[in-house]
């Protein structure tokens, strides 16, 4: 399997080579040549299989010769042994063929935890076997940080800049970024917000000097292998309501629009799914995008849901380039547009394709809150406001009929505490791993909105 870049001017790649990478050298992201398939006699074989089997089977087709058989089996293995649900992804019913797909159960309770574990693993044996270290540097809105410093604090060849918009987080997010001692990790907080962060992180990139000179790596979802362990829990939560003998429908939380482009992944590979439903809360750019074709930035007005408080959604392009027939021209030249005007207009053939691939809808914050107290009244469930944003969009376009719905519940309730009990009087505890979080001294770095004076920080805390 090789990787080309969404804009058509980059190097053509290796699994490994693109997952060390992140960003192609022309700014585009990496995609595979071709989507692998699987039958639907491959798709019913999951049925009762642990959740590492399933994701042995369903990202094989994908990593060519990186890894051996034994050897990815046993990155697995380690990625998801600290999970603390046997299930690892397990599915909870809410209602009348409705479903919250759980993905709250690893180290930071949040769905980042099921790539960045595994990609953390990844990266330990490809580096190791290469006699390499490299830089990671990444740019969260809330949850992608705290995994990303999770899966790599300690490591001896990788060290971690995380940067995240001042003020923009929850405070058990921030906490869970700048309380690990290890040496390796370090929390950045920009003055600015999530775009800033994602910005400058891709100036870095584009930036061949500094890039060459740190050996910059990416765990952003602009990383490939970030999407494929993603793939996975589509696959798992599908088979367990009867795929692939009955379609499935899903209702996905975004911003950054890496989740549900996991989603139509598993579609293209095969798995029979009915709709893929784009939630949007109030920074709604892909929800107005799809209705209107017009993707037009507006800024981010902060939210209880943070980490979808997103107006540059980085892997919609990957869906573009699909939707433009795979014309890295066109993408490039949408992408140029977007730079200099903060916009551009989708012709008309590719909005009708990307509308027979996904639908949409955008939740207010009232809404959201209301979603939270409705759920806790009808099934005691206390949700975060991001999978509020979920439940809300799904019950909004629901059909009639019997395919399922299942929304992605995407972080632990407890990551938003303040939000939730605000909405239904419940104070969310964290788990007992985490119980002293709030205890624990941070280490915060503070910069301007600047990359000069980001780069800098990044190689004085680069260990020798």
């Amino acid at each position: 399997m090789k990787y080309i870049s969404t804009r058509g001017q980059a190097p053509v790649l290796s699994f490994e080579q693109a997952m060390l990478t992140g960003l192609a050298r022309d700014g585009g992201l990496y995609v595979p040549e071709s989507w692998p398939t699987l039958s639907a006699d491959e798709i019913a074989a999951f049925a009762g299989l642990p959740y590492e089997e399933v994701a042995f089977r369903v990202m094989k087709p994908f990593i060519g010769d990186a890894f051996d058989d034994d050897e990815f089996h046993a990155i697995i293995q380690r990625a998801y042994q600290g999970f603390n649900h046997e299930a690892r992804c397990p599915i909870v019913q809410i209602g009348e063929n409705n479903f919250l797909l759980e993905l709250h159960h690893g180290p930071t309770l949040a769905f980042k935890d099921l790539a960045m574990q595994l990609i953390g693993q990844m990266f330990e044996v490809a580096l190791k076997r290469r006699g390499e270290r490299v830089t990671i540097v990444g740019a969260t809105s809330g949850d992608t940080g705290s995994a990303a410093i999770e899966a790599f604090r300690g490591l001896d060849a990788v060290d971690v800049f995380i940067l995240y918009p001042t003020g923009r987080v929850s405070e058990v997010q921030r906490r869970q970024m700048t309380t690990p001692t290890e040496a390796n990790v370090h929390a950045i907080s920009v003055d600015g917000d999530f775009d800033d962060c994602q910005a400058r992180l891709k100036d870095m990139f584009n930036d061949f000097d500094f890039r060459d000179g740190v050996r910059l790596a990416g765990v952003n979802s602009i990383n490939w292998a970030r999407v494929l362990a993603q793939v996975v829990y589509f696959f798992t939560s599908a088979v367990s309501l009867g795929a692939p003998y009955r379609k499935v429908s899903f209702t996905v939380p975004t911003g950054n629009f890496g989740d549900i482009f996991a989603g139509y992944v598993a579609r293209r590979m095969g798995l029979p799914i009915d709709r893929l439903i784009v939630a949007t809360n109030q920074n709604n750019i892909l929800h107005r995008t799809l209705e209107t074709g017009a993707y037009t930035t507006k800024g981010v007005t902060p939210s209880i849901s943070p980490s979808m408080d997103i107006q540059v959604s980085s892997n919609f392009e990957r869906a573009l380039f699909d939707v433009y027939d795979r014309e890295g021209g066109a993408v490039a030249q949408l992408m140029e547009q977007l730079a200099k005007t903060g916009a551009f207009t989708l012709s008309q053939g590719a909005l009708a394709r990307l509308r027979l691939e996904f639908d949409s809808a955008d939740c207010s914050e009232d809404e959201t809150s209301v979603a939270i107290a409705t759920v806790l009244k009808m099934t005691g469930q206390v949700i975060c406001p991001h999978t509020a944003v979920g439940v809300k969009v799904a019950a909004d376009k629901r059909m009639t009929g019997t395919v399922p719905m299942i929304t992605l519940a995407t972080a632990h309730a407890a990551k938003f505490p303040d939000a939730v009990e605000a909405a239904c009087g419940v104070h969310p505890k964290l788990p007992p791993h985490m119980a002293d979080l709030f205890e624990r001294p941070e280490r915060i770095t503070t910069v301007a909105n600047d990359l000069e004076a980001i780069k800098a920080l990044i190689k004085k805390g680069i260990r020798e």
